[in-house]
């Protein structure tokens, strides 16, 4: 390149070092390192609401609003999941699930052809406190979307066989539920924060299975009335049009729903902690929380801000400090919530099992800094700025505002709450964010939840607050429970049997890997089991042999490679006298190494958990019985057990053939497994499924 080349058609590289060397100040100054104040807030134009009502007591509310051809319609029904029976817990879900499975007139298939036809949708959900119907179409077919809404409200049958489905999605949700930690931590917090009071109630398999289709109806015969029931409307639509169509569709409506009766939530108590155990788990999910404020309790606007500054977003005090500072957890995160009653406040963070004291001492430690410490004037700015920056965003559609509104009014806030509600976050002081905070919690009073092992836990917490233990099911435990304790187990020999057994790895379907077992004897009796692992989508392949004797029952040894992009973790084991000791290791998602080294009693007849697989073929099930088992984890280095429950024979079909199989479900692990074994001797594991995550390994050949 000549020097004219670089001269001409742009600025060659002398030039450009010229200019960044030269032109420093020039490019700085265009440039300013500090953000320009903040603009003077201007109101915002929200429209106002116009409101009617039906002789039947049905509430019509209109934001009129003819800049696009859209109506969005929302009826709020004020009745949720505190109304549901005790007994029957998850009731308003299900109604709100079968709401638009058919009609008197039509059928499901026939309700989503006619709305889905004219581009729209039309949902239903049922929360704590209210139940929803709602629906957006484009202004010339308001009339079909209030048609189809009438029709399900007042015409809905329930059908059998979509009550029937609707079950079996629940319980298979409740399944997941049940094998996540944040679910769980969630379930008794609520039942530690409301006691008595409806808001504790969680859906259960118990009350889900109870339910029958006659259940729901007459849940929906009560409940659903326009007395007291809002009808909100956005958007392309004047207030007489929407009296009419309100008059056709709903004017045959009657009646009110039963008045409720609702136990006290209790009283705040001092602190301890409730820690769940939950067999196996590697980290602590951590919850603090209280209940908070009634709606419409002027400190409210306070406590938004202060959410904000504590723990909403990844400049939080919480994010910053757990995360950042100490690099404790992935996501430490706040929530303010408003309910009909009394809300709640709470903070959450999941994190490694051997720092889960000093993370929940930091917690609180943050929550008395937000009710005592002076709030510095730029922090503050940059969280009001934050809330009244984002809530435009937030009514900017139809649907929106329409939401918003009816939230507003069936919390009685009034109509002036939404188009002042960014002037009151923005005049929030650090003084009232303090106050705000010593309104909503007191760490000496806080409700506090721990999910994870608790023999790993509970001696460092016990340096935070005294600790209640009870199992994922709710039962008491103490330390002396989740001790091992001998087991008498008589394994049915003739199962075990020298094989070698491919299968495929799966999640949602897709192969992503495999595993190929082998079982074989050596010449003195030695049962030898190997495991080959290969998830090819991560680049991790896993060895591991296990040796053992089986008369008696005796674990000899484990020896396990793992090799996980460039990382490599080797485990070697040996069990001897009553004694299992060597190193563990296991690759972390730090992309370090986690090494144990393990020298420890065990009990006799201990099972190494790598050779579940091998035996499990061998174990005493019998359909409805339970077996529990001891074993040793080796990558944590402790004992526990697992439990195994038949679950009824079921025809399975796998690449390697169709099978009657028995279903297993395991527990007491990190995760519940489910094992299906064919019926056929020597039983033969079929099919594996992890529960609560869509991974599955199936038999080949």
């Amino acid at each position: 390149m000549n020097c004219a080349t670089m001269g001409t058609g742009g600025r060659g590289l002398i030039g450009l070092v010229a200019l960044t060397v030269f032109g420093v100040g020039p490019i700085r100054a265009q440039f300013p390192t500090e953000p320009p104040p903040p603009a003077e807030l201007k109101p915002l134009a929200f429209p106002p609401f116009q409101e009617a009502a039906l002789d039947n007591g049905l509430t019509i509310i209109l934001v009129e609003n003819h800049r696009l051809p859209i109506v969005s319609i929302r009826l709020a029904v004020r009745a949720g999941s505190r109304d549901d029976p005790a007994d029957r817990a998850g009731l308003a879900d299900m109604v709100s699930d079968l709401l638009t499975k058919g009609t008197e007139g039509r059928s499901a298939d026939q309700i989503a052809a006619e709305i889905e036809g004219v581009g729209a949708s039309l949902s239903a959900g049922a929360g704590t406190d209210f139940l929803f119907l709602s629906t957006t179409v484009l202004t010339e077919h308001t009339q079909l979307a209030f048609d189809l809404m009438s029709d399900v409200v007042l015409n809905a049958t329930f059908p059998e066989d979509e009550f029937s489905l609707a079950q079996t999605r629940m319980l298979s949700g409740l399944r997941v539920q049940q094998a996540d930690p944040s679910a769980i931590a969630d379930r008794y917090f609520f039942q530690e924060l409301y006691g008595e009071h409806p808001y504790a109630r969680q859906a259960s398999a118990a009350s889900v299975e109870a339910m029958t289709r006659a259940d729901v109806a007459e849940w929906a015969a009560a409940y659903l009335r326009p007395a007291g029931t809002l009808l909100v409307l956005a958007g392309d639509i004047t207030l007489e049009s929407a009296m009419a169509a309100a008059e056709r569709a709903f004017g045959a409506w009657s009646g009110s729903r039963p008045d409720g009766e609702y136990a006290a939530p209790p009283a705040a108590r001092a602190s301890d902690i409730l820690l769940v155990h939950r067999p196996g788990s590697q980290q602590a999910n951590i919850l603090v929380g209280s209940q908070a404020l009634p709606a419409g309790h002027a400190a409210y606007y306070a406590a938004v801000v202060g959410n904000k500054l504590v723990g909403l977003g990844a400049d939080s005090r919480l994010y910053q400090v757990l995360r950042e500072q100490y690099g404790w957890t992935y996501d430490a995160a706040s929530r303010l919530a408003r309910r009909a009653d009394i809300g709640y406040w709470r903070a959450n963070t999941q994190v490694r099992t051997e720092v889960a004291d000093s993370a929940l001492a930091e917690l609180l430690r943050q929550i008395t800094l937000a009710r005592t410490a002076a709030i510095d004037a730029d922090e503050l700015a940059r969280a009001k700025g934050f809330m009244v920056g984002i809530f435009p965003l937030q009514i900017e559609t139809p649907q929106a505002i329409a939401s918003q509104v009816a939230n507003v009014r069936l919390l009685g806030l009034g109509e002036e709450y939404l188009r002042s509600y960014r002037e009151r976050l923005d005049a929030v002081s650090g003084g009232e964010v303090n106050r705000a905070f010593r309104t909503i919690i007191d760490p000496d009073s806080a409700v506090i939840i721990v999910v994870g092992d608790g023999p790993a836990l509970y001696p460092t917490l016990t340096r935070v607050a005294s600790v209640r233990m009870i199992d994922v099911e709710g039962d008491p435990l103490t330390l002396e429970d989740l001790a091992p304790r001998a087991v008498a187990l008589a394994l049915d020999l003739d199962q075990v049997v020298a094989r070698r057994d491919s299968f495929q790895m799966l999640a949602q379907g897709n192969a992503i890997g495999y595993q190929v077992t082998d079982l074989s004897f050596g010449e003195d009796g030695t049962v030898y089991y190997s495991e080959h692992v290969a998830i090819t989508v991560m680049g991790m392949t896993q060895n591991s042999q296990v040796a053992m004797q089986l008369e008696p029952l005796t674990m000899v040894s484990v020896d396990q490679t793992v090799s996980m992009q460039g990382m490599k973790a080797v485990t070697d084991l040996d069990y001897a006298d009553g004694r299992v000791s060597g190193q563990a290791q296991t690759p972390e998602p730090t992309g370090t190494v986690k090494t144990i080294d393990v020298d420890t009693d065990v009990i006799d007849g201990i099972i190494d958990d790598n050779a579940i697989q091998a035996l499990l073929p061998a174990l005493p099930l019998a359909d409805g019985e339970e077996v529990t088992i001891n074993v040793f984890r080796g990558g944590q280095g402790t004992a526990g057990q697992l439990t195994f429950t038949p679950d009824g024979v079921q025809e399975v079909t796998v690449p390697a053939g169709t099978f009657q199989a028995l279903r297993v479900q395991v527990t007491g692990g990190e995760a519940p497994l489910t094992f299906y074994l064919s019926t056929e001797t020597p039983r033969r594991i079929v099919k594996l499924e992890i529960v609560g995550q869509p991974i599955a390994f199936e038999l080949v050949q």
